[in-house]
């Protein structure tokens, strides 16, 4: 995880734990390449507003009970989110783990309405949000490879609308200043443009790294998207 010294912090304010969140990225195959599932958030939201980002959200009391996923598969992911916060207590780490993998499956449901599989989930990233920001999140990032049926919709009121776009297409229009994502949306697209199939994502040797920004990088990354050309 990046270091981000406490001497650099406004008057060495503490700094909370952020809360854990829950984000899905939805992965099909398209003749175009890979397709990703995404919503447009509207300009009025306190967090991300205007953004791209997938369907996720914060963890909620409801998430820790009332599962009942497979140990194996509950274990794999508390191995794969080994260096994250939720395994800072190795007893915890496996019912961390189904707390988490919870709010991801519930947020798919109700921003996409769609009814996801806990074994279609793979943990693929944590980023944590700078600590000079004023709303973060600690966040676990799941690829996911849906029912080829599967027809996610768009149905958040935080979003003006969600549909499956190209992942190349995404960080195109991002390029030419058309569409804007936060960080961690933008690396982890950049990352899966790199395949050229879900199955190639499904399968990769993908370690999760907790990642940390260090202070100032979220308006410095933002400031130079606008800045562009």
């Amino acid at each position: 995880m990046t270091d981000v010294p406490g001497s650099n912090l406004p008057d060495a304010t503490p700094v909370s734990e952020p809360p854990l969140a829950a984000s899905v990225i939805l992965l099909r195959d398209a003749p175009s390449g890979l397709e990703a599932f995404v919503q447009h958030r509207v300009s009025t939201m306190d967090f991300a507003a205007g953004m791209v980002v997938f369907p996720g959200g914060r963890v909620d009391k409801a998430d820790q009970a009332g599962w009942d996923y497979p140990t194996e598969l509950l274990q794999r992911h508390a191995a794969d989110w080994a260096q994250s916060s939720i395994a800072s207590d190795p007893t915890q780490a496996r019912n961390a783990s189904g707390t988490v993998l919870a709010a991801a499956i519930r947020e798919v449901h109700e921003e996409a309405g769609l009814a996801i599989e806990a074994a279609a989930l793979r943990p693929w990233a944590n980023w944590i949000t700078p600590v000079d920001m004023p709303k973060r999140f600690d966040t676990y990032f799941y690829v996911a490879k849906p029912a080829p049926e599967a027809q996610p919709r768009h149905q958040t009121t935080e979003a003006w609308q969600s549909l499956w776009m190209p992942v190349s297409a995404i960080l195109a229009s991002e390029a030419e200043g058309r569409l804007k994502l936060m960080p961690p949306t933008y690396y982890l697209l950049k990352e899966i443009e790199a395949f050229d199939s879900v199955d190639a994502v499904w399968s990769a040797e993908h370690p999760v790294v907790p990642v940390l920004a260090p202070v100032g990088s979220l308006t410095a990354f933002l400031k130079e998207r606008e800045n562009r050309g």
